[in-house]
């Protein structure tokens, strides 16, 4: 049945077979012309594309952020008190002698724990507002920390305010 198709359209069969042939024939000439007419354009993007890949290669490496870990170790001072306990509460007077904080300095501390801000507690205290700032920053440097919110966290670690 397929070959009586084929003889009877034997002739436009044909055609269409030569047309394709020689339409190949001139893609392919036309893409050998091409190549020989623009060799050094095809060889200079060819280039261009490897050097970029290259180079986006390079700046993502060199742009990569080198993570460091850093273990810091500090001592840890049990006082006498505090291991006679058992529990590891500190009393409150112990407390006090630890971090080296004065009786003023523990009442500027929890009333930044209350959160007052300077201006409040230089009021409630009738103290100057330098004086609020000084005592803050002793309690900072005493506490080891460097914000009001880590003071306040760390003096309720070791018990020197609810």
């Amino acid at each position: 049945m397929i070959l009586k198709r084929m003889v009877k359209y034997k002739q436009p069969i044909l055609y269409g077979a030569c047309m394709a042939i020689l339409l190949f024939l001139l893609k392919w000439l036309q893409f050998r012309f091409v190549i020989i007419d623009h060799a050094l354009e095809i060889y200079v993007g060819a280039i261009a594309i490897i050097f970029t890949g290259l180079g986006i290669w390079l700046a993502l490496k060199l742009a990569r952020p080198k993570v460091k870990t850093v273990v810091v170790e500090k001592e840890v001072y049990i006082t006498p008190v505090a291991a006679a306990n058992g529990n590891g509460v500190i009393a409150s007077e112990e407390a006090l002698v630890n971090p080296g904080l004065s009786k003023r300095e523990l009442e500027v501390l929890q009333l930044i724990a209350e959160g007052l801000s300077n201006q409040e507690i230089a009021a409630r205290l009738f103290v100057s507002l330098n004086t609020i700032k000084t005592h803050s920053s002793r309690i900072f440097e005493k506490l080891d920390v460097k914000r009001r919110t880590q003071a306040i966290e760390k003096a309720k670690r070791l018990n020197l305010i609810p």
